[in-house]
């Protein structure tokens, strides 16, 4: 049986990768800054529930503690945070900009590096965290989404990099991207959550070292940097 861990697993894509994986016959370990609120994954057949604040260093820190010698096969930093994605130039403030880079830029490179030594335990050394085409700075010709942009193309060139570091130890580095998802951080517009899950785990599950430092989406296409 292979062994995943998905961080912010008790909702939206996070709690629909549990269940498809588990599904699957893989262990689930998902986690949630408040597992009290994380029914829907508790009651998942295979998933197995972690607290995990991924901003907080002494969270990370006791995660790794509670999976000491736990073979980890494949590892998706799915949590993230978006904060008013209309706002203007003038309107960005520091505060949020620093906080969703926090979350979605810094975190997980501190879960995977972390968890590094569960990675090379397992079998299939697979470490991917969660891009976005707002990430491409290529394929930007309408502007607005000033720091979730930011979080992504940060995310972009610090998985790059590890994917160069890392690459020797025959872990895989890969970042996903879900496309545009109808949950809650969307406001439910997009395609549904079953669909880019099911590709997305299909792109997982055929995963080899050969695409570390790709951003690959839910349908299989590259996104462009």
């Amino acid at each position: 049986m292979s062994t995943i861990l998905i961080s912010g697993a008790n909702r939206g894509i996070g709690l629909e990768l549990a269940r498809q994986f588990a599904a699957d016959g893989w262990r689930v370990l998902g986690t949630a800054r408040d597992p009290s609120t994380a029914s829907e994954l508790a009651s998942i057949s295979g998933a197995e529930v972690f607290t995990l604040d991924v901003t907080q260093r002494s969270s990370i820190e006791a995660l790794c503690a509670d999976l000491d010698g736990v073979p980890i096969d494949a590892l998706i930093a799915n949590a993230g945070i978006a904060v008013n994605l209309e706002a203007k130039p003038a309107e960005v403030t520091q505060a949020d900009f620093l906080k969703v880079v926090e979350t979605n830029t810094f975190a997980p490179l501190a879960l995977a590096a972390a968890l590094k030594p569960n990675l090379l335990a397992g079998k299939l050394r697979i470490a991917t965290a969660m891009s976005s085409l707002m990430s491409s700075i290529g394929a930007n010709d309408w502007g607005t989404q000033y720091t979730y942009r930011a979080s992504k193309t940060g995310l972009n060139a610090v998985w790059s990099a590890l994917a160069r570091e890392w690459k020797a130890d025959g872990i895989i580095c890969t970042l996903l991207r879900p496309g545009l998802v109808a949950t809650r951080m969307t406001n439910f517009n997009g395609i549904a959550v079953e669909t880019s899950v099911a590709g997305m785990k299909k792109v997982v599950s055929g995963l080899t070292i050969a695409d570390s430092g790709r951003i690959i989406g839910y349908d299989g296409t590259d996104v462009p940097w």
